[in-house]
C-alpha cells in the first residue's frame, strides 16, 4: 500500500511513487516504542513492523529530512518500510524516538579547534578539540572523497574508521586553526 506523497520541492513525486517509494506521513504512520524498548512502526492498512531502525538518506545535505525506516526480515535481509520526507511533521514523541534511534547509528563529533595536522604515508593525522569528547586524535586518508561540504562554510571529515567529524563553519575557527586546516583541506 502506498501513501499519498507530500510535496517535496525539487522532486517529481509521481515519478518517485512509480519507482516504488512509499512516503510515510503522520496521518497514516504511527511510530512508537514497543517491547524491549525497540522502535515499532504501524502503517495504516499494513502490518506492524517491530525492531525498526532509521537511516538518513542524505546525512550531510538533509540531516532532518528523507529518513528511511527499515527492519530486518525473517531471512535477516534489510527491508524498507518507507521514507519520511520531513520528520518535523510528526508528533514530538515520534520525532524523539526517531532522533534517538538515529543517534545510535550516526556517530559524529563536532570539532571546535584544530591544533595540528600532519601528513604521513598519504594519511592525515589530526589533533583536534571536540565539543562533546574533548581533545581527540584521528587519521583519515588524504583524498577528496574523505571530506564533504557542510552548509556554506562547514566540512564533514570521514576518518579511517568512517567516523564523522564535523566542522560547522571553518571560518569560525581561530585564524591559526583555519591556516592549519586549509593547508591540508583546501577544496
Amino acid at each position: 500500500m502506498t501513501t499519498s506523497a507530500p510535496v517535496t520541492p525539487g522532486f517529481d513525486d509521481d515519478r518517485l511513487s512509480n519507482m516504488g517509494i512509499r512516503w510515510l506521513a503522520p496521518a497514516v504512520t504511527s511510530i512508537f516504542e514497543g517491547s524491549f524498548s525497540l522502535l515499532h512502526c504501524q502503517v495504516k492498512g499494513d502490518t506492524l513492523y517491530r525492531g525498526v531502525f532509521a537511516v538518513l538518506l542524505f546525512p550531510v545535505s538533509h540531516p532532518n529530512r528523507f529518513i528511511s525506516l527499515r527492519y530486518m526480515d525473517t531471512k535477516d535481509k534489510e527491508q524498507e518500510i518507507g521514507i519520511i520526507d520531513d520528520l518535523s511533521q510528526f508528533p514530538p514523541e515520534a520525532k524523539d524516538l526517531v532522533y534517538s534511534n538515529l543517534r545510535k547509528h550516526y556517530y559524529e563529533l563536532i570539532i571546535t579547534r584544530v591544533y595540528a595536522i600532519r601528513e604521513e604515508f598519504n594519511l592525515l593525522f589530526f589533533e583536534v578539540e571536540t565539543k562533546s569528547a574533548g581533545r581527540r586524535e584521528f587519521s583519515m586518508a588524504w583524498r577528496g572523497d574523505r571530506t564533504e561540504d557542510y552548509g556554506q562554510n562547514g566540512k564533514v571529515l570521514l576518518d579511517a574508521l568512517d567516523n564523522r567529524y564535523l566542522i560547522l563553519d571553518v571560518t569560525a575557527l581561530p585564524a591559526a586553526d583555519q591556516r592549519v586546516f586549509t593547508s591540508f583541506i583546501y577544496w
